[in-house]
């Protein structure tokens, strides 16, 4: 009973809330006005005044090219800027990494479910993995392998090709993960 009464106000727009649409108002004819934007082909000659001065090293047909001149106004003053000289300190072409909270090795297993798999920390820890053939930065999100396996991760196969520096044929790799 209760659901039918409740399912009759819920049809019934007005006494839920529901408004009527207003009455149509009639749209502002300034909206409508007319923007003319003149091009340079159309600026207005002779007989107006003094033109600009940076219009007189544009060429007749308002292009520059590369024998186009540029002409100072008359009276100008040209500020000279002394740029200042920096120094960087040279940097080393290494990563530069904050320091790792620990780090773990042992051996790590790849799988083909697209994720990154550790035990030991929580997911969406960033870990940086160190292999025979490189580093990869990673975030866990999965939760793996187990303890007995003696693993401490489980790669996406594509990363664990890339830091293991192994044939095709390899299951497992010794690694260092830095936990950050």
């Amino acid at each position: 009973m209760a659901l039918t009464a409740a399912l009759a106000l819920g049809s019934l727009p007005g006494l839920v809330g529901a408004r009527e649409p207003g009455p149509e108002q009639p749209i502002d004819a300034a909206a409508f006005r007319q923007v003319i934007l003149a091009t340079l082909g159309q600026a207005p000659s002779g007989g107006g005044g003094a033109s600009d001065a940076a219009l007189v090293s544009v060429g007749s047909d308002g292009r520059l090219d590369s024998s186009t001149s540029f002409v100072e106004q008359a009276g100008a003053q040209a500020a000279v800027v002394d740029r200042a000289a920096v120094a960087l300190p040279p940097v080393p072409a290494a990563w530069s990494w904050k320091p790792a909270k620990y780090s773990l090795t042992g051996y790590a297993s790849f799988y083909d479910h697209g994720t990154t798999a550790m035990r030991t920390v929580p997911r969406g820890t960033t870990i940086v993995i160190c292999g025979a053939g490189g580093c990869v930065q990673r975030i866990v999100n999965d939760y793996g392998p187990a303890a007995w396996t003696g693993r401490i991760i489980d790669m996406y196969r594509p990363d664990f090709f890339a830091i293991c520096g192994c044939g095709s044929w390899s299951g497992t790799t010794w690694v260092t993960v830095r936990v950050y």
